[in-house]
């Protein structure tokens, strides 16, 4: 018994680096910034208690709810694209053909690349007189868009690189849970005279379920949580505000405007936003998922 109780104290030690760290920079400073929230502070004066203040100056304030609407958008429109691109390229994958590694590699060479080199290669591609989608649309004669400077154009822009940008981690995701499901199933429905299209339906969308949800869990976080591509690529919110999300909005009013009590209001305000989707596709979506 004496032997089994050392054993334990070891274990708690070896944890405890890893468990202080934790404590010292993730979870000490979410309660401080709960704090921080309720004050108004500019980071340099004195702070002032205001108490839920900054929390109903955060329902009276326009622009938030256009920032919300706009992250919104974001998410409704990027969510669907990459789940149902990186599926289809993981299924061509995942088929027997030479060089396989080779075209693994190509599609998650733009997921380790950095946000910021990603963000001005396609302002190149996105400019209105020299860019590359402009050219392309030449061919065709079909007339240039600004693009980036466009109200309409610069949300989906902005998305359709981010759908790109990370379009080689799903792949690699889904290719993982296409290779688990066993192939005699397939062998026993070819059998049965099943085409491609039952295959897929009965046999590799119900098993691919649990990857599924995952991607979709953590493409639905991300997506709220959207900033550095907006940051490079349309400064200042966009045109018209178009690209206004709430993360660069809190950026804005926390690292331009000095007041961090209100930007750590929105903060919390979208974290509740992120908790509930989450709680939500736990509670109701893992119902629908197969994992045998």
């Amino acid at each position: 018994m004496a032997n089994i109780r050392n054993k334990d104290w070891a274990a708690y030690l070896y944890l405890m680096p890893v468990v202080t760290i934790l404590l010292i920079f993730h979870v000490m400073p979410i309660f401080y910034s709960l704090a921080v929230s309720f004050y108004e502070w500019d980071l340099i004066g004195q702070p002032e208690f205001i108490g839920a203040g900054n929390y109903m100056r955060l329902f009276d304030d326009p622009m938030f709810y256009k920032s919300l609407w706009n992250t919104l958008y974001y998410a409704i429109l990027s969510l669907p694209l990459s789940i149902i691109s990186s599926l289809v390229i993981a299924l061509l994958l995942n088929n027997p053909i030479s060089a396989m590694g080779l075209y693994r590699t190509i599609y998650f060479i733009p997921v380790i690349t950095s946000i910021n080199a990603v963000a001005i290669v396609w302002n190149f591609i996105y400019h209105p007189d020299f860019g590359l989608l402009n050219k392309i649309l030449a061919i065709f004669s079909i007339d240039p868009q600004t693009w980036l400077q466009d109200p309409f154009w610069a949300m989906p822009c902005i998305i359709f690189m981010s759908v790109w940008k990370g379009l080689g981690y799903n792949v690699i995701i889904f290719l993982a849970g296409l290779q688990n499901i066993p192939k005699h199933l397939y062998e026993a429905a070819r059998i049965d005279g099943a085409s491609r299209w039952q295959q897929f339906r009965h046999i590799t969308w119900p098993l691919l379920s649990p990857t599924t949800f995952f991607i979709f869990t953590i493409t639905t976080i991300g997506s709220f949580q959207v900033f550095s591509q907006v940051y490079m690529m349309t400064p200042r919110g966009g045109p018209l505000k178009s690209t206004m999300v709430v993360v660069y909005y809190l950026y804005r009013k926390a690292f331009e405007q000095f007041e961090f009590g209100y930007a750590l209001s929105m903060a919390f305000v979208l974290f509740v936003i992120i908790f509930a989707c989450t709680l939500f596709n736990k509670l109701y979506l893992e119902k629908k998922v197969h994992y045998s």
